[in-house]
């Protein structure tokens, strides 16, 4: 059994981390919760989500680190490739790298040289969070129901890409801004946790790779324990 602690980027990717992925890793021997990054604090007042500076999520990460260094504790990230701080590590050499598999593991890398702690595992989502619900958009029917010209608009969308995790990350065209583009009133927060769980995990990592990557890891590092 292990603890796993996630710093993540958002309110989003908190609710995922509790709801979807808890659930997924509870019965390999993982106990998951996750932390939304401490963007500022301002008298009795404390400011979280949305990663704007890298040294945010490293004060984060090495705070927690000391505040809980039992050996079966691990951690981990969630935070999107789009819109990545320029002074997250290695990032000038990675944005050179066009394949953006090959990208998000050279950000990975530097972030793990950076953080230099064992149970660390560092994660980066290609490009963002909502690469996931291209997994299977059939099942936005669940936010919205009865939208079905529009849930075509999104399999249209992902027939372009090779798969989910290939949608680019353009100001216009990350894949948070083309479900924006098919549904104005799209809320992340709410629909985001909401497709994902109904999608389901076994969808999720059939579909993208680097997602799979990650969880894969989490289940081998279970695994390993006695």
């Amino acid at each position: 059994m292990i603890r796993l602690h996630v710093v993540v980027e958002g309110q989003t990717e908190e609710t995922f981390v509790n709801n979807v992925l808890a659930s997924e890793l509870g019965p390999v021997g993982v106990v998951a919760d996750a932390h939304r990054v401490t963007t500022g604090r301002r008298k009795a007042r404390t400011f979280r989500g949305g990663l704007v500076e890298y040294s945010h999520i490293r004060k984060d990460l090495v705070l927690w680190m000391r505040q809980d260094s039992h050996p079966e504790s691990w951690f981990t990230t969630m935070i999107d490739l789009y819109a990545l701080p320029d002074d997250f590590p290695s990032y000038d050499m990675c944005s050179q790298v066009r394949d953006p598999f090959e990208r998000v593991e050279c950000l990975e890398a530097g972030f793990g040289q950076d953080i230099d702690h064992r149970r660390f595992i560092p994660y980066i989502q290609v490009h963002e969070f909502e690469a996931l619900l291209f997994a299977e958009p059939r099942k936005f029917e669940i936010a919205f129901p009865g939208e079905t010209s529009k849930i075509d608009d999104l399999i249209s969308i992902c027939r372009e890409f090779s798969s989910p995790e290939h949608i680019d990350d353009g100001c216009d065209t990350a894949p948070s801004k083309r479900i924006l583009q098919v549904f104005s009133d799209y809320k992340k927060t709410v629909a985001g946790p909401e497709i994902s769980a109904q999608i389901g995990m076994a969808a999720l990592r059939r579909e993208c790779q680097h997602f799979d990557g990650w969880v894969r890891r989490i289940e081998q590092v279970a695994a390993s324990i006695p």
